[in-house]
């Protein structure tokens, strides 16, 4: 194989907390409360595995939807968004070459995110507690799952704690925001560099993404939870949930995207195909993501199904950016490739650096979010959608895309920012090799089982799958073998997981090391000089995206309202899980008996 030669590259060459140590010790602190939530959250997964597969159980059922519930926000939202401020704030220091303007801002944020996330933790783990402690007079309880909407009711303490960290997140912008302000004031003929330009379209995305279940939170669900309003309009929450619930995807994918981009082309041993077609691709982040929110409640009957066949076609737009970055990104990786000496039109392939776990992580996590857009078509089509709503497969779904795609590619660029972050060689290589290996395998294993099990019905979000007198009935295959492969991919992933925190400690205690990987970027074939100087117009992009989500979500508001009222209709007492009349419920499972 031939030797690859030098690229061209911009930003540091030295490790990043010689250049930034201030900025350094935040970044670090964000990564470790974003590990420390990946090991709790990985550890309930396991847990969940073995319970609803009736491999092992050590819970009560009851206790499982704490450990679900636990799980979901820990993961999806925790783990994911503390790593993204840390790799945002990398991202912005060195495309920009300066520091953050006041790093006891960076500081600020950071504490609020940790002091949220606590009390989030406090209200959510009282659940295993027989008898929680009464607190502002209600008893600590936060068993509202991920999609914590009405009618499932938290304590005060667990809205709270959400408000604090999404402001800490907000303020992070801010900060990201200063940073290149003070850059531009210095710089003003040049063009915004690309990973910045990444971190400031999606700060802008996140700002109008959040805005749905601020409102929610503050407005309905927090006053309910204290006592000030008697009830909610469910459906009010529920959509306005969604309009924040669909676009937090990509608010994990974005700094997922922006590693492909700048990194992958770097350890390919290349350049970047297209700078321009990277703008291109978060501008249209910015614009699509959050009017199509409503995809997700093709079954709610308070919707029309006109609004619904919009956000259908919304979702399937929303598929441009993301073939736009998989060929981009294969175009990079192909040109690092040909200039290692790979020939043919797949012999090139072989010439990839296949042992880098950096390098390899990051592939096979994009290999896995092509299989997800596969099954997210079908979560976005309206018709098809009714098989497989609320079973199974779109968790198989979301495990490919949080699960694999973000959270892989979050696992292996760790391997090149601890060292970076702390002046120290990755404690084992070959390890971390087998652990994204491990992590593949595992979610392969875990997936297929769960997409499998949703097309004949396996629910979700429910501790026994089970129902009386009723048996499924897989196409393909059995229930057992199914269930022992969700049990053996959760096994694998677990022992995945434990590698990789160790490989993490071991790296942070290890000793200082002269053969740290210098700071760099790869350079690009087609550069922003190439671009039109409208990409960076973000004014002109928040403005459009402001108006598409007036357009997609005033009149289904407005109906919605209309038919319940802001608050619907008075539930006191009936804040579970369901409207129904026990009645109903009686008689459907003589049904099904």
């Amino acid at each position: 194989m031939a030797t690859s030669p030098p690229t061209e590259v911009t930003a540091m060459r030295n490790a990043y907390v010689d250049q930034f140590p201030d900025e350094a010790r935040v970044i670090k602190a964000a990564f470790w409360s974003s590990f420390i939530a990946l090991a709790i959250g990985g550890t309930l997964g396991l847990i969940q595995a073995l319970h609803r597969t009736d491999v092992f159980r050590f819970i009560e059922s009851p206790d499982y939807y704490t450990v679900l519930t636990a799980h979901g926000v820990l993961l999806a939202i925790t783990f994911t968004i503390f790593f993204l401020v840390g790799t945002f704030t990398w991202a912005v220091t060195t495309s920009l070459d300066r520091g953050v303007v006041d790093v006891r801002f960076t500081w600020a944020w950071y504490i609020m995110m940790v002091i949220g996330t606590a009390l989030v933790g406090i209200a959510i783990f009282s659940g295993f507690l027989e008898s929680a402690p009464s607190v502002l007079g209600s008893e600590l309880n936060a068993d509202v799952l991920f999609t914590f909407y009405a009618p499932l009711e938290a304590h005060p303490i667990f809205y709270i704690g959400l408000v604090l960290f999404v402001v800490g997140s907000w303020l992070a912008g801010v900060d990201w925001f200063r940073t290149w302000l003070a850059w531009r004031s210095e710089n003003p003929d040049e063009r915004i560099p690309l990973p910045t330009f990444m971190v400031l379209t999606t700060t802008l995305f996140w700002y109008i993404c959040t805005f749905g279940v601020a409102l929610s939170i503050l407005v309905f669900l927090l006053p309910w939870s204290l006592g000030i309003t008697d009830s909610v309009n469910p459906l009010l929450t529920r959509t306005l949930f969604w309009y924040f619930g669909h676009a937090v995807v990509y608010f994990w994918l974005m700094p997922a995207y922006m590693m492909w981009y700048i990194m992958l082309p770097k350890f390919s041993g290349g350049k970047l195909f297209s700078d321009p077609l990277a703008r291109v691709v978060f501008v249209l982040f910015l614009l699509l993501s959050t009017p199509l929110g409503i995809h997700h409640q093709y079954l709610d009957p308070g919707i029309a199904e006109g609004y619904k066949f919009i956000a259908m076609t919304n979702t399937m737009f929303l598929l441009l950016p993301s073939l736009l970055t998989a060929f981009t990104v294969v175009a990079s990786m192909e040109h690092g490739a040909r200039q290692r000496g790979g020939e043919g039109y797949l012999g090139w392939l072989k010439a990839l650096p296949w042992r880098n776990p950096i390098f390899t992580g990051m592939a096979l996590a994009g290999l896995m979010f092509a299989a997800a857009g596969f099954s997210g078509m079908i979560n976005a089509g309206m018709n098809i959608n009714y098989l497989v709503h609320n079973t199974w497969w779109v968790v198989g779904h979301f495990h490919l895309t949080v699960g694999t795609a973000v959270a892989l590619t979050f696992m292996a660029a760790s391997y090149w920012f601890i060292p970076q972050l702390t002046g120290k060689e990755l404690w084992n290589r070959s390890v971390a090799l087998g652990q994204v290996l491990l992590w593949f395998i595992g979610m392969t294993f875990m997936s297929n089982a769960m997409h499998r099990s949703g097309l004949f019905g396996m629910p979700r979000r429910t501790a026994e799958p089970q129902y009386q007198g009723f048996n499924f009935e897989p196409a393909v295959g059995t229930v057992g073998e199914i269930n022992m492969q969700v049990a053996l991919g959760g096994v694998i992933l677990t022992l995945s997981l434990a590698l990789f925190l160790l490989n993490m400690i071991m790296t942070s205690i290890g000793d200082d090391s002269e053969s740290i990987p210098d700071n760099t970027y790869a350079g690009t074939l087609s550069g922003a000089e190439d671009s039109p100087r409208i990409l960076d117009n973000l004014k002109l992009w928040t403005a459009i995206a402001v108006v598409l989500v007036i357009i997609a979500y005033t009149l289904p508001l407005a109906s919605i309202i209309d038919a319940g009222g802001i608050f619907g209709p008075d539930i006191e007492g009936v804040r579970l899980s369901t409207w129904v009349d026990p009645a109903v419920i009686e008689s459907l499972g003589e049904v099904i008996r």
